[in-house]
Parts: C-alpha cells; sequence; structure tokens
C-alpha cells in the first residue's frame, strides 16, 4: 500500500499560482502511476493531470492544458502539481491519487484506475 498526503492549497486571486505537494510513503513511489483530480460541492470528481512512474509521459484535462504542470521527484517522494494562470472555477478540493498495480495508461483520467487517495487540499481562487 501507499499513504498520500496533500499540502500547499489555500486561497489565491484570479491570475495567480500555488503548487500543491503529495507525499507519498509505503512501497516504492516509483511503482505508481499518479494523477491529481478536484472535487467541487455537488459535482463528480474530475480528473486534472496524471504522470507516468519515472515522469516521462503525462496527460492534462483540456480546462488546464498550458496552465498546470504535474511532475515528480521519485527520490524524494512526492508529487506536484504547479498550478499558474488560476481561475475562479479551478477552485475546489484538490486530491492525489496512486495507480493501482493495474494501471493502463489509455485509463488515465479515469477513477477506478487508482488505488490509493489522499485526503484532500483546499484551493480557493477568488475573483
Amino acid at each position: 500500500q501507499v499513504q498520500l498526503v496533500e499540502s500547499g492549497g489555500g486561497l489565491v486571486q484570479a491570475g495567480g499560482s500555488l503548487r500543491l505537494y503529495c507525499a507519498a510513503s509505503g512501497r516504492p513511489f516509483s511503482n505508481y502511476v499518479m494523477g491529481w483530480f478536484r472535487q467541487t460541492p455537488g459535482l463528480e470528481r474530475e480528473f486534472v493531470a496524471a504522470i507516468s512512474q519515472w515522469g516521462a509521459v503525462t496527460d492534462y484535462a483540456d480546462s488546464v492544458k498550458g496552465r498546470f504542470t504535474i511532475s515528480r521527484d521519485n527520490a524524494k517522494n512526492t508529487l506536484y502539481l504547479q498550478m499558474n494562470s488560476l481561475k475562479p472555477e479551478d477552485t475546489a478540493v484538490y486530491y492525489c491519487a496512486a495507480g493501482a498495480e493495474s494501471a493502463r495508461w489509455q485509463a488515465i483520467t479515469d477513477i477506478p484506475t487508482y488505488a490509493y487517495w489522499g485526503q484532500g487540499t483546499q484551493v480557493i481562487v477568488s475573483s
């Protein structure tokens, strides 16, 4: 198993930046495809970004392409999400997730692909 703890959320003005962190512990971090999702009250959790085990491949939701960057440091067991040009519609609880051992890149945007989840960190973007 792997345990995930997010941090870095907060309140920021529109146009600003935040960097989210996800600290992993347990089994080797490099074993896992990693993803970021977000959720607002009353809506389904949605895919934001994903990264392959060694960072060679990434994928993004259309809504964040060009503004968000996912990265990882396997030596530090840490996943990152750099968020620039933030918009009020980016307001949500952000979750990091680790893919199941059977994870397929073709299904990387799908919630069932991920076996482990953090508790989330709140991001609020004011207009």
